[in-house]
């Protein structure tokens, strides 16, 4: 358990260095759980331990948004004030993920439906 649980904590770590070493502008946390994934992608499959962790975190999610919400309710006048263009933002960012997921199921389903012939 602790070997899985270190293992996730490397992964966070290389990507932390990589994105500090380099000056890259993305999460280092998310490059790692990219690494993690290759890792273990390469390797086929994951531990029993390894998921036993991973269970464990996803059945505590919840507690890793309190943080979120209490920044939120930190900063609700400057929320207040800028409400208008928060919610553009979210309403753009929601309509434009929508039409990239529409372009690409239907660039994917083309290709399967190619491909079946």
């Amino acid at each position: 358990m602790i070997q899985a649980l270190t293992l996730l904590f490397a992964a966070q770590l290389a990507g932390e260095v990589v994105v500090r070493s380099f000056g890259l502008t993305f999460p280092g946390p998310v490059l790692g759980m990219g690494l993690l994934f290759l890792g273990l992608m390469m390797r086929g499959r994951s531990s029993h331990d390894f998921d036993a962790v991973a269970d464990a975190i996803l059945r505590n999610l919840s507690l890793l948004f309190v943080p979120a919400a209490v920044g939120v309710i930190q900063q609700a006048s400057l929320i207040a004030d800028n409400w208008l263009a928060i919610g553009a933002a979210l309403v753009l960012s929601t309509i434009a993920t929508l039409v990239v997921t529409v372009l690409t199921f239907r660039v994917v389903a083309r290709l399967v439906a190619g491909g079946a012939r």
